[in-house]
C-alpha cells in the first residue's frame, strides 16, 4: 500500500498545541457554494502582497494523522470544527496514513463545497501544472478556502526542520504573497518546532508531485 503520512515520532508532537492565525480573512464565499468557474468568480480590488487566511492550528495527534490534522486547519478557516479523531474517521485514515488525496476532497466537499482533486503527476511538474497550481493557490486563498496538498519530499527538498529522509505528509496552504511568489503553509508535523512558514512557489510545485492537492 502506498503510504502518504509518515510516522512521526510523538517527541515531535506537542500535546496538539492549539494556536489561531490571525490575519485579515480574504473575501469569502459562503459555506457550502459549489466551485464556479475562475473567470466567474467576484473579483475584488486587487492589493500585491501577502494575503494570509484565519486558522485554527493544531499539531497533528499521531504520527499518521498529518491528513485528518490539514483537513481540520483548512475547515476551520471556514468555520467548522472537528476534531482529528472525527476526521481521521471521515477521511478512512489508519495507521499508514491517508491513501489518497480524494479522501480529503470528499471530506471538505461535504462540509464546504468548493473543493475539487487535482492531481499532478509528472515529476517535475510541466509549466501547466505549475500555472495551474498558482492560479488555485489565489482563487482559493482570496475566497477564503485553504489548499490541502499531499507532498512527497526527498531529503533534497525539504521544508523547515524536516528529517533527513523521504517524507510523505499533508499539509495546508493558508496563504500566498504574489510580490515574491510564496506561500503559507500551515504544517501539521511541527517538525523542528516549524508549524507556520512560508516556502518559495516554486518549492510547492516540486514537493506535491507525483501526488496531489484538494483546491
Amino acid at each position: 500500500m502506498d503510504r502518504r503520512t509518515i510516522a512521526v515520532p510523538l517527541t515531535a508532537l506537542a500535546l496538539a498545541l492549539t494556536t489561531t492565525l490571525t490575519a485579515p480573512l480574504a473575501s469569502a464565499a459562503p459555506a457550502g457554494v459549489s466551485r464556479a468557474p475562475a473567470e466567474a468568480a467576484s473579483t475584488p480590488v486587487h492589493v500585491a502582497g501577502e494575503h494570509v487566511l484565519q486558522v485554527d492550528y493544531q499539531v497533528q495527534q499521531t504520527g499518521y494523522w498529518c491528513g485528518p490534522a490539514a483537513t481540520r486547519i483548512a475547515l476551520s478557516a471556514r468555520g467548522v470544527y472537528r476534531t482529528q479523531g472525527q476526521l481521521a474517521a471521515e477521511l478512512g485514515t489508519h495507521t499508514g496514513g491517508t491513501d489518497w488525496i480524494g479522501q480529503v476532497t470528499r471530506v471538505l466537499g461535504g462540509y464546504v463545497g468548493w473543493y475539487e482533486t487535482k492531481e499532478m503527476p509528472n515529476d517535475p511538474p510541466t509549466q501547466a501544472q505549475r500555472d495551474l497550481l498558482w492560479r488555485d493557490v489565489v482563487l482559493n486563498i482570496n475566497n477564503n478556502y485553504p489548499i490541502v496538498a499531499n507532498i512527497v519530499a526527498p531529503a533534497n527538498n525539504h521544508p523547515p526542520g524536516y528529517p533527513n529522509y523521504t517524507i510523505y505528509h499533508y499539509f495546508t496552504v493558508i496563504g500566498y504573497d504574489d510580490v515574491n511568489m510564496t506561500v503559507l503553509i500551515a504544517d501539521p508535523a511541527n517538525f523542528g518546532g516549524n508549524q507556520i512558514y512560508w516556502l518559495s512557489f516554486n518549492q510547492l510545485a516540486t514537493l506535491i508531485p507525483p501526488k496531489g492537492y484538494s483546491a
